[in-house]
């Protein structure tokens, strides 16, 4: 997807989000849904995230592994994530054509691709953390951390103290480490992971379990933070809660009223928590 309604002559940056690469994790989809539903929304920081930004996002790099139910492996039973140094147009087809996509992006003039986030769901651990990697140079290495920590503030959920940075040689193939090394040292990946089950936030006792709801919120905070991240506050002309609610977000509907706008209710979270569902459900439906 892209949103680009800046003009042609202003420079604007550029984010990519992948997700979904591992079938299984199904938390992923209703954290990217959260990032898109509020990037295409009418709230007003929604308008200058796409006036001064560009975002590309793949919601789902394994569609064939999400078809059959798999856990991990695509339909030709590949770890799509450790295939990224040298994907084949046929075993791994949507990683070759998105490695392609980014490396053209990289080499464009006309814009800079500072981020790639990878969308993923945890087995083991708590909240959502962000994996980064490991650089040379200590200004780099400070300006990484500059995303999580500002993402810290805006999400509740999310945990600056599981969030690490590695170059651990298991993960050389996947999407953060492989990207890391190949876009220039103005770019940060990041594998962006959430708990499979709960969360626990400042000064709480006792986990909180995850739901599709706040999923999807972690989703409008992570793109709320690129407001903070490009220092656009200034051009909120009231400012906004620090936390982003559904309630908050207007869509464009083509049956909507005269300003081409209509509120997000509970019952429209919910239709779209189900289609998401249903997808996780196709194997048991085709195989019945």
């Amino acid at each position: 997807m892209v949103y680009d309604h800046l003009s042609p002559e202003k420079e604007k940056k550029l984010v990519f989000l992948t997700a979904r690469v591992h079938p299984g994790e199904s938390p992923a989809s209703f954290v990217c849904q959260g990032v898109i539903d509020f990037l295409v929304s009418q709230h007003p920081v929604a308008q200058i995230l796409r006036d001064h930004v560009i975002f590309k996002i793949v919601p789902m790099l394994n569609p064939d592994g999400v078809y059959l139910g798999n856990y991990r492996c695509s339909l030709m039973g590949f770890d799509l994530n450790r295939h990224w140094q040298d994907p084949s147009p046929w075993a791994h087809p949507t990683l070759h054509a998105v490695k392609q996509l980014i490396v053209q992006m990289s080499q464009d003039p006309r814009g800079s691709l500072e981020f790639y986030i990878d969308v993923h769901a945890h087995s083991t651990m708590l909240n959502g953390f962000m994996y980064g990697n490991v650089f040379e140079n200590e200004e780099r290495v400070q300006r990484q951390a500059v995303f999580p920590r500002l993402l810290c503030q805006n999400a509740p959920d999310f945990s600056l103290s599981n969030t690490s940075f590695n170059r651990d040689v298991v993960k050389a193939g996947t999407g953060r480490r492989f990207l890391g090394g190949l876009l220039d040292d103005t770019s940060y990946c990041y594998t962006l992971e959430v708990s499979f089950y709960s969360y626990m936030t400042a000064g709480s006792t006792a986990p909180v379990p995850y739901t599709e709801e706040t999923y999807m919120k972690l989703g409008r905070n992570v793109a709320r933070t690129f407001l903070d991240y490009y220092k656009l506050n200034y051009l909120v002309k009231c400012k906004g809660p620090t936390h982003i609610q559904s309630s908050e977000v207007t869509f464009r509907t083509s049956g909507s009223s005269a300003k081409g706008n209509s509120i997000v209710t509970d019952t429209d979270t919910e239709e779209r928590s189900q289609n998401i569902r249903q997808t996780d459900r196709l194997t048991q439906t085709e195989h019945a």
